[in-house]
């Protein structure tokens, strides 16, 4: 169980947690429950979170103070978006829902690509965007707000 366990960790680009991987392996006709799964990612040595595809390991999830967004808010960042013509989108103050699905959407992109990342050009950071939206986060990555299931069968199963 171990080894079906690391292998969709791998396949999910070591970004699955212990629901995902869950769901993963029930998909597959594998009968195993969520609270296992998660006791074998947790287990010291295990191969499932420990290390990525290449053996590397990996690095701890690092927190963060909440963003209050004040940086966006900030003169030395309005003056010039509207120098530019940009019309800044800022929700209001105790407004968590204005933003809520994009915030969402930008902190598993940053999560999940990487956020300490470097990348050598800005090409190459879209080139990169471009192909985890395209060939990842719509066709396979498993959404656990729609059932986990990627978005594409999701509309499949809702056309149908």
């Amino acid at each position: 169980m171990t080894a079906r366990i690391a292998e969709a960790h791998r396949a999910s680009r070591g970004n699955y947690g212990a629901p995902r991987v869950h769901a993963v392996l029930t998909r597959g006709g594998h009968r195993v429950g969520r609270r296992r799964v998660a006791r074998l990612m947790r287990e010291p040595g295990s191969r499932a979170v420990t290390a990525d595809a290449a053996g590397a390991q990996r690095c701890p999830i690092r927190t963060r103070p909440p963003d209050r967004g004040c940086q966006y808010t900030s003169r030395e960042f309005s003056l010039p978006a509207s120098e530019f013509g940009i019309r800044l989108s800022v929700g209001r103050t105790g407004q968590c829902w204005d933003n809520a699905l994009a915030e969402s959407f930008f902190a598993t992109l940053k999560n999940d690509l990487g956020a300490d990342r470097r990348w050598p050009s800005r090409t190459a950071a879209r080139a990169a965007v471009f192909e985890y939206v395209e060939s990842w986060y719509n066709l396979r990555r498993l959404h656990s707000s729609l059932g986990y299931r990627s978005p594409v069968e999701y509309e499949a199963a809702l056309a149908a």
